[in-house]
């Protein structure tokens, strides 16, 4: 059956579960073989495009700078006042095992490295639109130039909704048959061979058959059960950042016939996340407004008033994807992140400019403490400290590890600018759970793998159900990364 055919309603060649950036993906490289593709979306049309749609659209990929970049990102009149490092093979490697403890699976990095660059260029030429992120990544200087840094430099036009809208309209063009509303909740298994799907919609239940099925549904971190079972008590209290449909249905599908858990189940990606804002889960209005990410520029306490973190360990790129655990684990799962009148004007706009923002502010510390509801004592002493122990012998430069350290406890190593000006602020944030890096194991072309090791007929895994690629802590961009290189791999394969 090729795709030029009208698919039945009840087969295709190709089935891929799950509307995400990988799931479209996987659904582009297999239609543009010619092979017939239905894509299960769970979510109705309004809800479609899976954690996709709530990201900023940043993908990290290996280039040699701005020239090398030219013909994939769309032009920009600040082309010619900016800088943009070249980002290699091997610092992608390094960030990878860096910030995973080593834990991250050898085989799949390597592929996902050789061939970032050259997967979003194929996209690009289907029809996705790409940029540079200067609202994100880079900070303009004192003579009006600007400075990209920490390895992530490129990303979707309109962020996440513009990626899913840019999908969305290659799927048509090419054919595909996106059913919106449609829950796959079982794999159909035939002679050891994954036939198809049983899926759920407002009409009933009903069996979809294929040649081939494409798993990318995504993890299970909008249910509080599988989080509290897997990630550890406490978890069930975390916010849902993206989708909320991402409940593990396909996982457990896909251990019920024999395929083999990948990754690491006690891990997640989780941010600072707006503590206060009324509807912070799932708001596909604010989508990624609701983080808060230039805590780095500032300093983070808990409701006693003490920091807990080096807010300045290295970029936020870097970093960012772990700290949302550690303010899980504060008392009431709440912290402040605080600046004064100097830092405020740094900070990233469609963050801390939102509509409907949680902030505090006032004209003193102790006024701040009080509005906040923190003793005016306690965090006095915990800013004094801070201050008096600032080497300001060095310079403060944010677009670079400036080595400036405030050596209080913690320690802050970077970017330690004293809080002594008024009005001063604080934005409440709570732990904001993206994904999770447990999912199911498969080899570099994601084909899924049953205990033996042997390739289960019939089926492939892409995107966040992809386990291996995570552990602990996670480089900013490489989720949708991977979902763009393994879901070109699996849907080349289907």
């Amino acid at each position: 059956m090729s795709r030029n055919q009208e698919n039945s309603p009840g087969q295709a060649d190709v089935i891929v579960v799950g509307g995400g950036n990988a799931g479209f993906t996987a659904a582009h490289a297999a239609a543009v073989r010619g092979r017939s593709v239905i894509l299960l979306e769970k979510g109705k049309r309004d809800m479609a495009g899976g954690n996709s749609f709530y990201t900023a659209g940043a993908t990290r990929i290996v280039h040699d700078g701005l020239d090398d970049l030219k013909g994939l990102v769309e032009s920009d009149d600040r082309h010619d006042r900016t800088l943009v490092p070249a980002y290699s093979a091997e610092e992608y490697a390094a960030d990878l095992a860096k910030v995973t403890e080593g834990r991250n699976d050898p085989e799949l990095t390597e592929v996902l490295i050789s061939e970032s660059q050259s997967t979003l260029r194929w996209l690009n030429d289907l029809g996705l639109k790409y940029r540079l992120m200067y609202e994100r990544q880079a900070y303009e200087r004192a003579d009006g130039s600007f400075l990209f840094w920490g390895g992530l430099h490129v990303g979707n036009v309109g962020g996440g909704e513009g990626l899913i809208a840019d999908h969305t309209r290659v799927a048509n063009k090419l054919g595909i048959d996106v059913r919106y509303g449609h829950a796959a909740t079982e794999l159909i298994v035939e002679s050891g061979k994954v036939v198809g799907v049983v899926v759920s919609t407002d009409e009933g239940s009903q069996e979809i058959r294929s040649e081939s099925v494409v798993l990318t549904a995504g993890g299970f971190e909008a249910d509080a059960n599988w989080r509290r079972e897997h990630l550890g008590e406490g978890w069930e209290n975390a916010k849902v950042r993206g989708t909320p449909y991402n409940t593990g249905d396909m996982i457990a599908a896909a251990l019920a016939i024999g395929a083999t858990k990948g990754g690491d189940w006690g891990t997640c990606h989780s941010v600072q996340w707006d503590a206060f804002t009324a509807q912070n889960e799932s708001n596909r209005e604010l989508t990624n407004r609701l983080t808060r990410q230039s805590y780095p520029l500032g300093v983070i306490v808990n409701t006693e008033g003490k920091r807990f973190l080096d807010e300045g360990a290295d970029f936020r790129n870097y970093t960012y994807a772990k700290y949302g655990k550690e303010i899980l684990k504060q008392p009431g799962s709440v912290a402040y992140q605080i600046f004064d009148a100097s830092l405020r004007p740094m900070l990233r706009e469609e963050e801390y400019d939102m509509p409907g923002i949680s902030v505090e502010s006032a004209d003193t510390i102790d006024e701040l403490a009080a509005k906040i509801g923190i003793d005016p004592q306690g965090l006095a002493t915990t800013i004094d400290a801070f201050n008096d122990s600032i080497d300001r012998e060095k310079a403060f430069d944010p677009t670079v590890k400036d080595g400036r350290k405030a050596a209080t406890e913690p320690v802050k190593s970077n970017w330690a600018a004293p809080l002594e000006t008024g009005p001063f602020y604080a934005y409440g944030v709570t732990c904001g759970i993206t994904f999770t890096f447990g999912g199911i194991k498969s080899d570099t072309h994601g084909r899924v793998l049953n205990g033996d090791g042997a390739h289960i007929g019939g089926l492939y895994v892409a995107g966040e159900m992809l386990g291996g690629l995570f552990s602990t802590n996670y480089p900013g961009g490489t989720g949708l990364a991977a979902g763009c290189v393994f879901g070109r791999r699996a849907g080349s394969l289907a």
